[in-house]
Formats: structure tokens, C-alpha cells, sequence
């Protein structure tokens, strides 16, 4: 049933400006994606999975897999015996996966059995180019992205074609693509896909996905705020290798995050090992395009744009991606997220469209009612997209909201001093007369890109849940008898700690929180594959 019609240019011009925005929404070619469903005869895809890898039918299941193929170079030459086996066990592994899980419903057991979908696919590919001297951004590499690809899946096809010999073919195969194609016997719907694999990368210590390096070089925090220098292991290898090996190259990297400026990487390494600002969003394409052709999923791939890049650009590289064949595509300009966490925009009512007027009527200058030195409140724990976000509300002695303060993580991370501007803003509102429900209609419904939850309860933002959390204040105040008895107790323990009679033990309780940067260790959060990930210590969003 047809319920609304739109114009696709409109549409479309939307997507992009948003995509320019914030890095989403990422696109799927809907069709395409169907051209190649290997059950038609089950039902129509309708979407992918969040990353966009794997475009599958209600109830399916992800299963995947990823074979770091720098590990099959040796002195610059591709080990491709070694990878044939290793594609077999590893497809053979996959689907003993499918057996082997416990599934939460009924229906997706039932579905992903009758498809037996895999998706095995690689990491390191960065990796490999460079041990085998070849650019990223090069028609060599694209060539030998098309053939490595090509390898994994007819090798892939043959392993579960040899497997439904001895188990059966898939139980939905007659109907599927595959009897058209020649197969007689074939255990899984599908056999390949390019998966982010930014935590599983990190600790296979590889270059991601089939992305380009995003830094040669950066620091990892550990214990005590102390830094490390994390180097490329390819690089280092071949730095070694090559005599221009040093720490003080490894600390100018982790500055700069690039070769690029080096005087002391020679020129032809400069070349080979660029990283994903370097490259241009062309070359991202073409290099996903390459992979696609012989993928039987989708691939999951970043485009990276630099922060003066333009919507159209943006919309240049969506058309390309169609054209190169590509079954989606995401890009991310740089700076673009933390340029704007919070849309705060002018409150309308629904009636009028008028601004919230308030505010607007009251002229002159407001005067803060000063803080008295004891107050009492309540901390309320609210789960965001950042990670756990504390805010504590404290009550004036009529039992009227009047501080709030919240808490996400250490001192300087990014959340926690937009948070901490925020309850000063909404302390000083409060104190000047401003009434709670205006304060919570102003910073209720505040989007980004950071949600948490699904329906009516899905929190939004930070601000979205300091708003909800002052809501859920106002509507079970705390009692003024308890405030004053509180305040009494209080004011006695002051007293005599300033007289040495009793120490004021420090709370204990104060819950350790996560910095606003990454939500895991507070360091800087890049976007490769379609992610937030944290090289600094693993954290994937999409894990």
C-alpha cells in the first residue's frame, strides 16, 4: 500500500546535506541489492545490517568472518596456496557456526537454517599492498583487489559445495541463483562479505577492513594517563628493513599522523604508505567497487572527506558509487560530528509557530539568588550513547530544584564539558527564576548522532537526558521535612570537622564514568568502516 509520495531529487538532496552534516545516513541501492538476492523465491530484502555488509531477508542472522591476508605475503610474493586452505577451514568453521548457535527466537533459528548465510571476508589489506609495494590509490591495486576477492570466493563456493555433499544442500537452494549457475550442490546462501572489523583488527594487529591506514602512527593510553606511541607493525617492519628506523620517527607520526612531511621516509614509502585523508574519495570508491564485483553480500567501507569538502561533493561520490556498481555507500567529513554535538535550536509552539516567548518577555538583568552552603538532592543515572551520564539535582529548602550538576567521566574529555556547561546554564536559569518545565521542554528532544534505546523511552542526546532526568526530579520531589532534617544533620558534621572533632569521610560511591570521547578510555574516537572506534583501546561502537 502506497502511503505517501515524495520527489526523489528532494529526497535525495536531503540524504546528502545530512550525510555532509554528520556522516549519516549512509546509502543502499535497493534494487541492486536485490538483483543479486541468491533466495528470491524466499522474499524481498528490505535493509542491511547497521554497518551495511549484509543485506538480509526478516529474521537472518549475521555470520561472519575475517582472514587477515597480510599474513599470506612472504618477500613480495602472494602465498596463494596457503590462503586457499585457509579459506576452506574457514568457511567449513562458519558453518558450523550456524549449528552451533543458540539463537534468542525461534524464527531467526528457523530462517538463518533454511539460508545457512556466511559472510567471510578479509582484513589487512593495507597491509598487504604494502608489503607487496604497491599504493593504495593505484590501478595495480584495484586489479589485485578484484582478484584477490575473485580467489576467496570461488575458493569459498568450492568448500561449501564440497561440504552440502556430505550435509545437504541449504534447504531453500531449489528455487535459489544457484542452480542457474551450474551448482549442483551448494551448503550456504551466500558465501562472502566485507565486514568492519575495527575491534577484531586491533587485535590481530592489522590494518582494517579494506580500508587505507587511517594513521601510520598515534599514541594509546595506558595506566595512569601515561602514553604509548602505537606504530603501524608493517611500517615499523619495513622501516627496519629499509635503515630509517627510529623513535623520534615513530613521535613526529603520532603528531602529524602522516608521512607525508617526513624528511626522513623516502619517497616511494611516502607513496605507499598514505593514509585515508590522503586518498581521495574517488579512489575509496573505486577501491570498494573492486571488491563488490566479487562479494557476495556488500562491502563495508568508509569514505573520508576532508572538513572543507562540500554537499556536492558528497553527492558526486553517492553518484559515482552507483555507477562503479557499489550496494551502498558511507563517508564521513572530517570534523563534521564534533563540530555540532548539540542541535540547540529556537523552542516553537505547535499552535503559532512562535518562539517560546518565556524568556523573550522579561527585560533587564537577572540576579541569581546566592547558593546557600548546604544543599540537599538526588543523583539520577542516565544511559546515553556516551556512556553513562550521572546528574544530580540539588533542592532549595522549599523543595524546588535549584543546581544541577552532571558527571561523564574525567576532567577535559569532550562530553563532560559540554555536559558541565550545560548544568551551569541550567544552575543559573534556575537561580534567576527560570521554571523547571521550560528548562525541560528546551532540552527535551535535542538530537545527535549518539542515541541510546529504541521507542519512547530512546534517549537522544545528553541534553535529551539531563531533561529527562530533571523531569523525573520534578515529578517526585523530595520532601521538605527531609531537606531541613538532612540540612540539620549536615550543618553538625561541618561544624565540628572545622573543629577537629570528627573527619568528613569523602563518598565513596562516586561511580567512575566514561570520558566523553570514547566512551571505554576517553581517547580520540575515529570513524573507519562505518564505526566509532577508539584505537586507544579497542571500543567499537558497532560491537
Amino acid at each position: 500500500k502506497v502511503l505517501k509520495k515524495l520527489n526523489a531529487r528532494e529526497v535525495f538532496n536531503e540524504m546528502v546535506t545530512l550525510a555532509w552534516e554528520g556522516g549519516d545516513p549512509g546509502i543502499i541501492f535497493l534494487d541492486r541489492i536485490n538483483r543479486d538476492n541468491p533466495t528470491p523465491q524466499v522474499g524481498e530484502i528490505e535493509s542491511t545490517n547497521p554497518c551495511g555488509d549484509q543485506p538480509l531477508l526478516p529474521y537472518e542472522s549475521c555470520n561472519l568472518g575475517s582472514i587477515n591476508v597480510s599474513r599470506f605475503v612472504d618477500n613480495g610474493n602472494i602465498m596463494w596456496e596457503e590462503l586457499q586452505n585457509t579459506v576452506k577451514t574457514a568457511t567449513h568453521f562458519l558453518d558450523n557456526v550456524i549449528d552451533m548457535n543458540k539463537y534468542p527466537i525461534k524464527q531467526i533459528e528457523d530462517m538463518t537454517k533454511r539460508n545457512r548465510k556466511i559472510g567471510l571476508g578479509i582484513m589487512g589489506w593495507a597491509d598487504m599492498l604494502a608489503k607487496l609495494d604497491i599504493p593504495y590509490n593505484s590501478e595495480e591495486a584495484l586489479k589485485l583487489a578484484e582478484d584477490l576477492m575473485k580467489f576467496i570466493r570461488d575458493k569459498g563456493r568450492e568448500a561449501s559445495s564440497e561440504i552440502a555433499k556430505i550435509r545437504g544442500n541449504f534447504p531453500n537452494f531449489e528455487g535459489s541463483i544457484y542452480p542457474g549457475l551450474g551448482f549442483e550442490y551448494m551448503r550456504n546462501a551466500t558465501i562472502t562479505t566485507i565486514a568492519p572489523t575495527g575491534t577484531i583488527s586491533i587485535i590481530g594487529g592489522s590494518s582494517s577492513g579494506v580500508e587505507p591506514y587511517f594513521a601510520i602512527a598515534f599514541y594509546r593510553n595506558v595506566m595512569d594517563n601515561d602514553k604509548l606511541v602505537e606504530v603501524c607493525p608493517t611500517f615499523r617492519e619495513i622501516s627496519k628493513k629499509e635503515g630509517f628506523f627510529s623513535s623520534e620517527l615513530f613521535e613526529y607520526i603520532a603528531e602529524k599522523g602522516t608521512v607525508k612531511e617526513s624528511t626522513v621516509v623516502p619517497e616511494k614509502y611516502k607513496k605507499i604508505f598514505v593514509t585515508a585523508h590522503e586518498i581521495s574519495p574517488k579512489w575509496h570508491v573505486r577501491m570498494q567497487s573492486a571488491f563488490q564485483k566479487f562479494t557476495d553480500n556488500a562491502v563495508s567501507k568508509t569514505v573520508n572527506f576532508a572538513n572543507e569538502a562540500t554537499p556536492d561533493d558528497v553527492r558526486e561520490v553517492y553518484e559515482l558509487a552507483y555507477k562503479e556498481g557499489c550496494k551502498g555507500i558511507t563517508i564521513y567529513r572530517d570534523g563534521s560530528r564534533t563540530g555540532q554535538v548539540l542541535n540547540v535550536g529556537t523552542s516553537k509552539d505547535k499552535e503559532g509557530g512562535k518562539e517560546d516567548e518565556k524568556f523573550l518577555e522579561v527585560k533587564g538583568t537577572f540576579s541569581p539568588k546566592p547558593r546557600p552552603k548546604m544543599l540537599m538532592g538526588r543523583t539520577i543515572e542516565m544511559m546515553t550513547g556516551c556512556g553513562k551520564l550521572y546528574v544530580t539535582i540539588n533542592y532549595d529548602e522549599e523543595g524546588e530544584p535549584f543546581e544541577v550538576f552532571t558527571s561523564m567521566g574525567k576532567a577535559g574529555g569532550c562530553a563532560q564539558s559540554q555536559c558541565e556547561a550545560m548544568g551551569r546554564l541550567i544552575s543559573l536559569a534556575l537561580r534567576s527564576g527560570g521554571e523547571p518545565e521550560t528548562i525541560i521542554k528546551q532540552l527535551k528532544g535535542i538530537s545527535c548522532h549518539m542515541r541510546y534505546g529504541f521507542g519512547p523511552n530512546q534517549v537522544l542526546s545528553c541534553a535529551d537526558a539531563v531533561g529527562k532526568a530533571i523531569e523525573k526530579a520534578v515529578s517526585n520531589p523530595i520532601e521538605i521535612s527531609v531537606i531541613n532534617q538532612e540540612k540539620v544533620t549536615v550543618d553538625k558534621l561541618l561544624e565540628e570537622a572545622e573543629k577537629g572533632e570528627k573527619k568528613v569521610e569523602e563518598s565513596t560511591d562516586t561511580p567512575t564514568v566514561k570520558n566523553g570521547a570514547c566512551p571505554e578510555c576517553g581517547g580520540p574516537i575515529q570513524h573507519v568502516e562505518g564505526c566509532d572506534v577508539c584505537y586507544s583501546c579497542g571500543y567499537s561502537h558497532c560491537s
